[in-house]
């Protein structure tokens, strides 16, 4: 049987002296769409946070597992140049950098390799066509005077340029009218069409993201815990009875 591509196994975290995860479980399978919800302080965030190694986090029990082996205790750019990819709820502006000298840098981390400007560019053009986003966004600087939804979408033209084997959109539906909401779906989409492999974890509040992702499994986060899993039944029951109907 083949290694899952993805795994929380037993996963206690703490912030500030505070137990918030209390013993998470979840596994993604590669080309599995997996989604987590869970109402306000139940952990979400915290998750994604944890997942990508940020070190106000403090992993206290349990370990990460990707494509086999424990990650735990990996910092941050040894998960992405790995193959982990953190689609962040508010994205960071950063002045000075232009979005494809970003994507050059990291890619270039990433794969070991000196991409030329030219060749990133070609992909980088042929990608923002697939996503709807406006070229000049190349030159601008990253994330610098763009709205929530233009963020978004720069956040799956990274996934897509990265090319990344699990992906977590931590929120990435946060603050998008159902427009934008539609072109950050459609983007995950394609991304998935070209790498059929791609693992998600997508973490929301939101049952309208999921009309548009069609998770393979649903997972409600409640007090830092897993306490169901099921198919996308289960969050279309979520949407009609709310958290109650899970909280002890």
């Amino acid at each position: 049987m083949a290694e899952p591509l993805f795994q929380i196994e037993d996963l206690h975290v703490t912030a500030e002296g505070h137990e918030i995860l209390k013993g998470v479980d979840l596994t993604v399978g590669a080309g599995e769409v997996h989604a987590l919800m869970g109402p306000n302080g139940s952990g979400k965030s915290t998750l994604a946070n944890t997942l990508l190694g940020s070190p106000e986090y403090e992993v206290t029990a349990g370990r990460i597992l990707f494509k086999g082996e424990d990650i735990t205790d990996w910092d941050t750019d040894v998960r992405g140049k790995s193959g982990m990819f953190l689609a962040f709820q508010y994205p960071q502006e950063i002045a000075g950098v232009s979005v494809i000298n970003f994507l050059r840098q990291a890619l270039s981390a990433r794969k070991g390799i000196d991409l030329s400007v030219l060749e990133l560019r070609l992909s980088i053009m042929e990608w923002m066509e697939r996503l709807d986003m406006d070229p000049s966004f190349a030159d601008r600087y990253l994330n610098e005077g763009f709205s929530g939804g233009e963020k978004k979408r720069n956040e799956i033209l990274q996934m897509a340029i990265l090319e990344p084997e699990v992906a977590i959109l931590d929120e990435t539906d946060s603050g998008l009218d159902i427009d934008a909401l539609k072109v950050v779906a459609k983007g995950v989409q394609e991304v998935r069409r070209d790498r059929p492999d791609l693992g998600v974890l997508a973490i929301t509040h939101y049952q309208r993201l999921l009309d548009h992702l069609q998770p393979d499994v649903v997972h409600i986060l409640v007090d830092g815990r897993v306490v169901d899993s099921g198919g996308p039944e289960l969050a279309q029951r979520l949407e009609a009875e709310g958290y109650d109907a899970w909280k002890a």
